[in-house]
Order: C-alpha cells, then sequence, then structure tokens
C-alpha cells in the first residue's frame, strides 16, 4: 500500500537532528480508569451560542422587546441598551458596547475628558476609547485605545485594541467622594497621561513604543458595567475645544432587531408598544396613515447578517397579530436584503381585535445567504404583531426537534459524549427553570447575563430533548437561589412519574417519559462562602428527596487556601458527589498546572474528609483562542485529566459554539463556529475529535524521558487488551524523534491507525476555507514493539494499535 509506505518513510525519517524522546508504555499496568464523559462542551449562551446557532429559530427580536434603536445626531452606537436624559448619556451593563463620536475629530493629539458615574450593581469597567478605528459591534471589535475606571476593583486601567486586548498597564486608585468621577486623558505622540478626579499628577503614564496607535474618532464604552457620562469635553489643542452634545432621537419606533420597510408612498407610523403584548412586555405596532403601497416591519437574524435560504426548500413559522380598524390582510415575504425580490409570501387573515396565532410554510424560488422576512400591511388601520419565530424544514433540522441539523451534526462528529447547560447565564437572578418549559410562544422575556433581552424560546425543554436526540449526557445547572420547594419539582419535571404534579405537566408538555437526568449543578462559579453552603444543603435536601440517584455537582470556585473551601468539603461530604473546577486551555503547557492542581486538590480532600466519595469534574474549561495552540492546550489537558480519571470525571471544553463576528472578546474560544448557513470546526474541535474517537477505558503506565517539558503521552487500552491507544502532544517549535517501546503487548497487527493534527500555532478556519486546519488519517506499516516516530512541530498524534489475532 503506498499509503503506509508514504507514511512510514515519514514517520521514520530523521530531520536535521531532532531531539530524541524515549516513549515506554507498559500495557499490563492498569493505573486508573478513564471515563467516558472525559469529551464534553459548555453551553452558556454567551453572544449567542443559541439564537442564531442551536436553536433553529432563524429571527432574533423575535418578541420585539429590544427598544427602538437610539440615534444620537452625530453619534453611532455599536452595541448596547444607551439612552439619553437631560444631556447625560447612559448604557445598561454590557460586554463592550460603544458609542463613537462619528462627526467629531479624528484626534491624534490632544485631551479628552469626561464624568462617570456608575450604577449601584457591582461590575467591572467603563470608560474612554480614543483614537479608534474600525469599528464594530462587538467587544473587541475596533482598534483603538481604552482608558477605564473599574470603581469596584479600585483600578484604573489602559489597553490597546488591534480587534484583540492587551492590557498596557492597570493601577490601583482611591477613587474621591461622590457618585461622579473625572476622567481626563492626555495624548501626545506615543505618551498618554490618565488623570483622575482632577489630580495634579497623572495616575498612569504610558509610552506606547511598541505599537503606538494613529489618529482615531473619540467614543465611550462599557465592560459589563451599568454607567452614565456627562460633560466630555475635547480640546485638540489649537485653542480649538468641543463639547458634544448628548441629545437623542428616539428612531422611527421599531424595536431595535428589527427595520422598517415601505413600498409605494405609504405613509406609516410605528410604534414599539406596551398595550397588551402577546408575550412580555412589549410588542410593535404598525399603522397604515396615508398613501398607497405597503408598510412594515424586516428582520434579517442575528447581527443582522441575514437569513439563509435555500432554493425549491420550506420555510415554516408562526405570528401572532391582532388589529385596530384594519379590513386587510398582513403579507409575511422572504425577501433580498433590500427588498426588491421575493423569493416566498403568504397572506394571513382575517386578523381579529385580539391575539390570534398564525401559521405559515413558504416554499422558495431562490437561494440567499442575505435574506429577511417582512411582514406588512397594505391597508389603513393598525395591526400589533408580537413573537414571530421562523425556521427550516426537512434536514434543516435535528431529529425534527426546533434545533439547526447542521449544528447538532457537527457536535455529534465531533464525539460529544456530555453537555452541559450551564455558566454565568445562570447566575441572572430571573433564571428560573419554570419559566423555560411549556409552550415556548408564551416563555417570558427577562433581563439576561450575557444579553439585557434574553428569551426562553429554547429552554430545558429543548436542551434535554437535543442531548437525547444527539446521545448526549446531560448536566443542567440552577440557579442557587431557586426555592427548595422549585427545585424539589424540577426533579420531578426531569425524572419524576406522570403521577406527580411536574411529571403529569411534563407529559401535558409533551413528553410523558422521564427525561432521566443523572447530574444537577448548583450554581456558577459562586464564592465559597456560607450562604453556598446553606443553599445547597437546601437545595440538594430537597431535590435528593425526590431522586436519591441523582449526582450533585458544587459549583464554588475551588480555592484551597480559602478555609470556606475546607468547610464545603467538610459540611457537603455525602451530599456532593462533584466539584466542578474551572481551569485554563490556552497555554501549551496548561496541562502540567491542571496536572498539579487535581494532585493536590485530590490529597486535600482526602485529608479533609477521609472517607468521601467526592470528585471532580471541569465544566469549563476556559481560554481567549480557537486556533492550534488552543487545540494543543486543549490536548494536554485532556492527558492531564485523563491521568487523574479515577478522580475527573468529565472534562468539557467552553465554548462549545460560537457565532461569527461575535463574543471576540476574552471569551473567543468556541470550538465550533457558526453563521446563518454554514458550520464548520475550529482547531480544538479536531483534537475534541480525535481523543474522543480514541478512548478506550483503561489508562496504562506510560512514561516520557528526553523532553518531558513539551511531548506529553497517555496510553490506554481496551478491557480485554487488544486495542492499545497512544495521545501524544509536541508542543515544540521542531519535530521530535519518538522512540516507542512497547511492553506487554503484542505481538501487533502490521498496520497501525495514525491521527494527527499539525499546524501553525495561529491557524483557524474560516468560512472561506473550513477545513484550513484538520486532522488527517493515515496508517503506519510494520508496526512492532518498538519503533520510531517523528512528531510533527506543534502536532497532537493519535496512535491506534491491535494485537494480532
Amino acid at each position: 500500500m503506498l499509503n503506509g509506505i508514504l507514511l512510514l518513510a515519514a514517520l521514520t525519517a530523521v530531520s536535521a537532528d531532532p531531539q530524541t524522546t524515549t516513549i515506554t508504555v507498559d500495557a499490563a499496568k492498569v493505573v486508573n480508569r478513564v471515563s467516558p464523559l472525559m469529551y464534553g462542551s459548555c453551553i452558556e449562551d454567551v453572544n449567542h451560542e443559541i439564537y442564531g446557532g442551536l436553536y433553529a429559530q432563524m429571527i432574533f427580536g423575535e418578541s420585539f422587546e429590544e427598544p427602538p434603536q437610539l440615534k444620537l445626531p452625530e453619534w453611532k452606537n455599536f452595541g448596547g441598551a444607551w439612552s439619553v436624559q437631560d444631556g447625560v448619556c447612559s448604557v445598561k451593563s454590557d460586554a463592550g458596547a460603544k458609542l463613537l463620536w462619528t462627526d467629531g475629530p479624528t484626534l491624534l493629539d490632544g485631551v479628552v475628558e469626561c464624568d462617570l458615574k456608575f450604577d449601584d450593581h457591582p461590575g467591572d469597567s467603563a470608560g474612554l476609547i480614543l483614537r479608534v478605528q474600525q469599528p464594530g459591534v462587538g467587544a473587541d471589535a475596533f482598534v483603538g485605545y481604552e482608558i477605564s475606571i473599574g470603581p469596584w476593583g479600585k483600578f484604573l486601567r489602559l489597553g490597546r485594541h488591534r480587534h484583540d486586548w492587551k492590557l498596557l498597564q492597570q493601577t490601583p486608585i482611591v477613587l474621591a467622594d461622590g457618585p461622579w468621577h473625572h476622567l481626563r486623558v492626555e495624548m501626545t505622540g506615543p505618551k498618554l497621561s490618565v488623570y483622575v478626579d482632577g489630580a495634579a499628577a497623572p495616575t498612569i503614564v504610558y509610552t506606547d513604543n511598541d505599537a503606538p496607535l494613529a489618529a482615531g474618532k473619540i467614543g465611550l464604552r462599557t465592560w459589563n458595567a451599568g454607567v452614565q457620562f456627562r460633560n466630555l469635553v475635547v480640546d485638540e489643542g489649537t485653542k480649538k475645544r468641543a463639547k458634544p452634545q448628548f441629545v437623542i432621537d428616539r428612531g422611527d419606533g421599531v424595536s431595535g432587531m428589527w427595520d422598517a420597510v415601505a413600498e409605494g408612498d405609504a405613509q406609516a407610523k410605528f410604534t414599539w408598544d406596551a398595550d397588551r403584548p402577546f408575550n412580555s412586555a412589549r410588542s410593535q405596532k404598525i399603522e397604515l396613515t396615508g398613501g398607497r403601497g405597503t408598510a412594515g416591519v424586516a428582520n434579517r437574524g442575528l447581527n443582522r447578517w441575514g437569513l439563509a435560504i435555500r432554493e425549491n426548500h420550506a420555510y415554516a413559522g408562526r405570528v401572532y397579530l391582532r388589529q385596530a380598524g384594519y379590513s386587510g390582510s398582513v403579507t409575511v415575504a422572504l425577501q433580498s436584503a433590500d427588498g426588491k425580490k421575493t423569493y416566498a409570501h403568504k397572506s394571513l387573515g382575517p386578523i381579529d381585535k385580539d391575539w390570534r396565532k398564525f401559521e405559515f410554510v413558504m416554499p422558495t424560488t431562490e437561494t440567499d445567504t442575505t435574506a429577511r422576512l417582512s411582514v406588512s400591511i397594505d391597508k389603513p388601520g393598525a395591526v400589533w404583531i408580537d413573537q414571530v419565530y421562523l425556521c427550516g424544514t426537512g434536514d434543516d433540522l435535528f431529529h425534527e426537534l426546533p434545533i439547526r441539523g447542521d449544528i447538532g451534526r457537527e457536535l455529534q462528529a465531533q464525539g460529544l459524549t456530555v453537555l452541559r447547560y450551564g455558566g454565568c447565564m445562570v447566575n441572572a437572578p430571573e433564571y428560573r427553570w419554570k419559566k423555560m418549559i411549556g409552550d415556548r410562544d408564551r416563555r417570558p422575556e427577562y433581563p439576561g447575563w450575557w444579553y439585557p433581552h434574553t428569551t426562553n424560546g429554547f429552554g430545558i425543554e429543548e436542551f434535554l430533548q437535543f442531548c437525547d436526540a444527539a446521545k448526549f449526557e446531560k448536566v443542567f445547572a440552577i440557579n442557587v437561589e431557586e426555592t427548595p420547594q422549585d427545585a424539589a419539582d424540577l426533579v420531578d419535571y426531569f425524572n419524576g412519574p406522570v403521577s406527580t404534579e411536574w411529571g403529569k405537566r411534563r407529559a401535558d408538555n409533551g413528553h410523558p417519559e422521564p427525561y432521566r437526568v443523572n447530574y444537577i449543578e448548583i450554581g456558577n462559579e459562586e464564592a465559597t462562602a456560607p450562604h453556598y453552603i446553606e443553599r445547597f444543603k437546601l437545595l440538594h435536601e430537597a431535590m435528593h428527596a425526590r431522586d436519591p440517584k441523582l449526582q450533585f455537582i458544587v459549583a464554588a470556585w475551588w480555592e484551597p487556601e480559602n478555609p470556606a473551601t475546607r468547610r464545603i468539603v467538610e459540611q457537603l461530604d455525602g451530599k456532593a458527589d462533584l466539584w466542578d473546577v474551572h481551569v485554563g486551555g490556552d497555554d501549551l503547557h496548561e496541562g502540567r498546572s491542571v496536572d498539579a492542581l487535581f494532585t493536590r486538590m485530590e490529597k486535600l480532600v482526602r485529608d479533609w474528609a477521609p472517607a468521601t466519595k467526592l470528585k471532580a469534574c471541569v465544566l469549563e474549561e476556559n481560554g481567549g483562542r480557537h486556533d492550534l495552540q488552543r487545540a494543543l492546550g486543549h490536548a494536554r489537558v485532556l492527558n492531564a485529566t485523563q491521568r487523574h480519571g479515577d478522580f475527573v470525571l468529565m472534562d468539557c471544553p467552553a465554548n462549545c459554539l460560537q457565532a461569527l463576528g461575535q463574543n471576540d472578546n476574552d471569551w473567543n474560544q468556541g470550538q465550533v463556529f457558526y453563521n446563518s448557513g454554514q458550520v464548520w470546526g475550529m482547531a480544538p474541535f479536531y483534537a475534541q475529535q480525535m481523543a474522543a474517537g480514541g478512548h478506550l477505558p483503561c489508562r496504562v503506565a506510560s512514561d516520557v524521558s528526553g523532553d518531558d517539558t513539551n511531548v506529553d503521552v497517555t496510553a490506554t487500552r481496551s478491557e480485554n487488551g487488544d486495542t492499545l491507544v497512544l495521545k501524544l502532544v509536541n508542543v515544540a517549535d521542531k519535530p521530535r524523534r519518538c522512540d516507542i517501546r512497547l511492553e506487554h503487548f503484542g505481538p501487533l497487527e502490521p498496520t497501525a491507525k495514525v491521527q494527527t493534527l499539525r499546524g501553525a500555532l495561529s491557524d483557524v478556519n474560516t468560512p472561506e476555507q473550513p477545513e484550513r486546519i484538520r486532522s488527517v488519517e493515515s496508517t503506519l506499516d510494520h508496526a512492532a514493539d518498538r519503533f520510531e516516530y517523528e512528531a510533527p512541530p506543534y502536532s497532537y498524534t493519535v496512535l491506534r494499535m491491535k494485537k494480532r489475532s
């Protein structure tokens, strides 16, 4: 076989004096078991893994809860909920919202200053952005300097964005008394001087000799803090001072995720209306007051990136309508982005004075990846619209669920065995499970952690049904402030018979059979304080009484130096089954830290509670990358957790999914990327796929000598000992000749399977090149109990060998 001959040559050829590493494997010595749940992922709806992604709903802003887009003369906002009153500009807490003075000067040198007032809800920071270029929606979607105050952390921060984030300097500060604080920045070439609260001397003086930015615009920014701005003054240093005004134009009355559309000379009035909405607080009102033609609203999905539709394909949807003085029909249509082409349409009517649901199916005539859905009227009168839903049909859906079929199948192809639905989203005060079940059109909107107008169209039901269809173990996190009664009801809804009140509710909602949930996490990233212990005990007692087989996961930070950590181990002994430890995954050597962490953790847990059965899991392996470096970091972390397989039972990187153009900040770590019509795996996707595909339950002894810093190996075998897998990571920038010695395993089949992921550390996949970097499968001929393998630089290799029959 030519392929095998070529690969053997590649495996045994010696490049320019590579360093030799000896790997010895004793296949007869089983060191620990490896859980099949090691290959998980985490969904926590970070801008926005669910909407526009896993959820098949193509409309973003379905419930019209987003306010009309703020329009400020001379300004442009890039994300966030901004408002103006009496010359004061405010923004709600947001992960990176920006407001840019687009009509202001393009400034290189000069002075910019303003007042800031933070709200009472603890957050991070906010301030000025200067020399701004290439702005877009997204936390790091711009070039510019950021100068911000963190009143809770008591710091002043200077950083630089080049579509990423680099902290240049952070300094502790003592803020003046009073709610308002003054921030002043002087710019002279590469030198920036920052003053706080009128101080005579600058708190930060920084000269950016590394990569000084060119001239750019001036703006305001928040990073997870609610804040107000006033008295913005710009001094260009030429006796020219500017004081831009915050004067609001309340826009056209169209909810913020929708656009007004019209044909002919129709005269229309739009109102973001609080009068008797079908769901939550608002609906959209359209009035045709004169002229001839049509008027309505249109939606282009998440990011307004357009709806991807296919020729000769059917799209199904529903919308809720009511009217006052309107006798015509309402038209829903799939159109081109500019509305000049219509690919499908349906007329809905008659419309009643009270809310009525209209369902429709529209076959399309063309393919368009940037289409829109419009809802319009053509006669005088008023119509209200609420709860608009649109999805594909057939193979667009996953097992006929409201799940995107392409994304569901991609997650299966990744080899996932467990999926966690949790993270910071469960910390939102109004995140409550009883709002996430039943009729999706009736589930209320609430202020979410990551998005201020979160809806529950995708909730518990959809998550559980997807996991069951995909054959994933499910881990569901609950808000730690749920009441004990609600927590007990949750268990009945998950696992109880139909004879219970909430088991019957589950059956009434279309699922008579129990969901068979095994793991419930209580909270997320909680402080190791007495309050958490108290809440855990209350919720555990209520839930355990309903299902003694449930396993409960501690979600407090693992802080071994904090005495509260020991109290959690001691007081929750016999109640908690797993402790969720969050680790990093970006660094090439992160696995060594993870190895040391769990070595110490297991010892401490046994010292503090000698008879405990408490174990650990990693439900968030976090970072800010999705390139080959993250893939290799993840592979090493997986090797480390599997070395602790009797103690660590799960490993779930975050984030499972990432929308293209979203979440581009310190959480830029999606394993699977998507846009409205495409889904593709990043390098960490392939590392996870390789690891899962190479799973065997028994880890056997292995030893690395010669370069144990850069070369990392785990070895596992099957129960009957007939298959052996080596997972080898080389994080050096040079190839490593590996002298592999297999003991107590053989004789071997002559052909072994090889899977390799390699490339440049910064390699990523794109919509245009979705497989630029991916794993490659090949074979190794003449396998033996001793052979050489040259591990490429920056590579992950899985070698699978079988005993001869």
